[in-house]
């Protein structure tokens, strides 16, 4: 029987999954003119929302959106391959690697560099030639029906800017440097509108990493 969490668990990663759906389905039929502010606003919408679909596969990576295993992984299947095609499985075992091994050379997220070389290392630790021809190929058919335009301003932009947003507020800022945890772990100050507009919560990546069977969408309550 599920219980009343793992319910709450389903309907949110459905409503983020729907919510980037639905905004992409407008976006990329929207006859828009360059010169409109909104465009660009909707740009970091879905950048936004992109971010939303990462979460929701790491939620169901620590098996947090429902208590059934099947719902719970067929979640994370859907919102990594929808984010840019990457495969559940690959990134689930990486990212319990990043857990178990935070902050060592076994760390998949982490690098002793800069920003650009960290970034750099942690996006070809995750890309993979076959996740490339997916998205290859889903965009030389999308562009049958859809101008290019639009497919590059508010598909394709939107989920590279997401990667930025994901590293710097949710592996760079917290992991960066020396901590004195065992979870080598920074956290962000106590600002649930910051906190959840950055990166979904995970800002408060010290209480992530102290509790991390807590879904994003409770995460800021680490914080009372």
């Amino acid at each position: 029987m599920k219980t009343a969490s793992s319910i709450t668990g389903i309907l949110v990663a459905l409503t983020v999954i729907s919510c980037w759906f639905i905004t992409l389905y407008f976006l990329l039929n929207w006859d828009f003119e360059w010169n409109n502010p909104l465009v660009y606003l909707m740009v970091f919408v879905q950048m936004h929302l992109y971010t939303g679909l990462f979460i929701t596969a790491h939620d169901a990576m620590h098996g947090t959106i429902s208590a059934n295993k099947k719902i719970n992984n067929a979640m994370g299947h859907l919102s990594v391959f929808l984010y840019a095609g990457f495969f559940y499985n690959q990134l689930y075992a990486k990212h319990h690697k990043h857990h178990n091994h935070v902050h060592t050379t076994d760390d998949p997220d982490f690098a002793p560099h800069g920003f650009w070389k960290w970034y750099f290392r942690f996006m070809m630790n995750y890309l993979t030639i076959i996740q490339l021809v997916i998205m290859a190929v889903a965009y030389n058919i999308l562009k049958i029906w859809i101008d290019e335009p639009n497919l590059l301003l508010f598909w394709i932009l939107p989920s590279l800017l997401s990667t930025f947003q994901l590293f710097y507020f949710g592996t760079y800022l917290p992991h960066k440097g020396e901590h004195d945890n065992e979870y080598h772990s920074s956290t962000l100050q106590k600002n649930h509108f910051v906190a959840f507009i950055t990166c979904y919560f995970f800002g408060y990546h010290l209480e992530h990493h102290q509790k991390p069977g807590m879904p994003w969408w409770q995460l800021y309550k680490t914080k009372r």
